[in-house]
């Protein structure tokens, strides 16, 4: 047994909904150490390239800090263009042997944008404009997909809502939630 195996992090909902002309990613602040919940506030959506940007990550906490930096630095590069510093991001992420080691997925979403990025080489735009990751990100995207289908509410509301359900069925995910919101 590896010193990973015995180290499992859980612990992270993010939910990134566009709805009625405005964005809002969501997530949970419990980050948990095998069968221990270790932090209740950790926040894991944050404002990055003059705010412009929104992003949330899952994963190992370090790595997604990483990541969220060498994402500024590649929006720097491109003047903001969140499509092509995700893909050139995903691009290192995937051939750079340093890179390839860190564990984690991030949401990114500016105005117009909503991206998935993975270490996989994926940079994949939601066909619905939701999209959620983590342990409990199935279920924070089923409820997103009923909120938005069935209530006004709007983008902030309905990840509020959502992250609330995901909770209360994920034992990994906690009611403590950091949300940002744009548009």
């Amino acid at each position: 047994m590896t010193n990973k195996d015995t180290m499992n992090y859980h612990g992270t909902t993010i939910l990134a909904v566009r709805h009625k002309g405005k964005a809002a990613v969501a997530g949970d602040g419990q980050v948990t150490l095998d069968v221990n919940v270790v932090k209740h506030h950790a926040k894991k959506v944050r404002r990055i390239y003059n705010d412009k940007i929104i992003v949330g990550f899952a994963g190992a906490t370090a790595d997604a800090l990483n990541l969220s930096e060498r994402l500024e630095e590649k929006l720097e590069r491109y003047n903001g263009n969140l499509t092509r510093s995700a893909v050139e991001l995903a691009r290192d992420w995937r051939t750079d042997k340093y890179l390839r080691r860190l564990e984690a997925v991030m949401v990114a979403v500016d105005e117009n944008s909503m991206y998935l990025i993975s270490g996989n080489g994926d940079v994949i735009e939601p066909d619905d404009g939701f999209v959620a990751v983590g342990s409990g990100g199935v279920a924070a995207q089923a409820a997103a997909r009923a909120l938005i289908d069935f209530t006004d509410l709007d983008a902030g509301a309905i990840v509020r809502e959502a992250m609330k359900i995901a909770a209360s069925i994920c034992i990994y995910t906690n009611g403590i939630i950091t949300v940002e919101e744009m548009g």
